[in-house]
């Protein structure tokens, strides 16, 4: 009869806990999903990071190349004789050379425009300088 009522006791406590152990387990599959997605996401940020480290590596490396570019250009036309340089301004965006200003002539935009081609980095040339006469009013 002991056995009988251990039985009783056993197999139902059994059962109990094995309802119980149910979830647990079932947890332990989206667990172990949500730290492989987890895991993943956190390789997706590395890799943006390191694509937003080189975007900003090669865009500050085109800056610095079109700022001695600009500087070069601009010590090419003050060192040109045809050239009268103080009106000129000069710029350089991805290697365009843009010059902006006033100039005497138009032989001296064209000159100018020469002479920022053929300056080392420059892959074109933007010539919007405008010639200005001033008129002699006596």
């Amino acid at each position: 009869m002991k056995i009988k009522y251990s039985f009783k006791l056993i197999v139902p406590a059994i059962l109990f806990g094995m309802v119980l152990s149910v979830p647990a387990f079932a947890q332990d599959e989206p667990a172990s999903q949500s730290m492989h997605q987890a895991g993943d996401k956190v390789e997706q940020v590395g890799s943006d990071t390191a694509g937003a480290a080189k975007d900003a590596y090669h865009g500050t490396e085109r800056v610095i190349k079109d700022t001695t570019i600009t500087a070069e250009v601009k010590t090419a036309l003050a060192r040109d004789k045809n050239v009268s340089s103080s009106g000129i301004h000069v710029t350089t965006t991805a290697g365009v050379v843009t010059l902006k200003g006033n100039v005497s002539s138009r032989e001296m935009a064209q000159h100018a425009g020469q002479v920022a081609g053929q300056t080392n980095g420059v892959a074109r040339v933007n010539n919007q300088l405008m010639v200005v006469t001033s008129a002699n009013t006596n």
